[in-house]
């Protein structure tokens, strides 16, 4: 068994028209959808920017630009009833081919094959039984203005 660790993670927040896009995914043990933007670990040598930029090619093939830190966040949560830690990069970035704001979702695959939607969301439709992660998210954008 594998001993627990803090998890680097960088995710980006992209931002168009009063919405943002974001991955929903399923808890199965509590049994509520949660949404969460786009990203992942950030890998030995490579730092969390550069983490932004290969996540985003290789769950969604497709380039970004402009990308800035807007903070981070440490989470602590339970996801399918196993305890998790994580230190997070928030970032904002945009995309190089403006066509994909037009688009209402996304098709994306993570690197274990999984397939995913990301959709166009608008920010103030988060609830706790369908919440914005990581904790403390809303409250950064809110902060740092991306929100209204």
């Amino acid at each position: 068994m594998t001993p627990p660790r803090i998890r680097p993670v960088a995710l980006c927040i992209f931002h168009h028209d009063g919405k943002i896009l974001l991955s929903e995914a399923h808890d199965p043990i509590k049994n509520r959808p949660f949404f969460r933007p786009i990203g992942g670990g950030i890998e030995f040598g490579e730092t969390s920017a550069q983490a932004i930029e290969r996540e985003v090619q290789e769950e969604l093939g497709l380039a970004i630009t402009d990308v800035r830190l807007l903070g981070t966040l440490e989470n602590i949560f339970t996801y399918a009833g196993t305890p998790g830690h994580e230190i997070v990069q928030i970032y904002d970035a945009k995309f190089v081919d403006v066509s994909v704001y037009a688009l209402p979702h996304l098709d994306g695959q993570e690197t274990d094959g999984a397939t995913f939607t990301a959709k166009w969301l608008a920010w103030e439709g988060f609830t706790d039984d369908a919440p914005l992660v990581p904790d403390g998210l809303y409250e950064l954008l809110k902060k740092v203005t991306l929100l209204d």
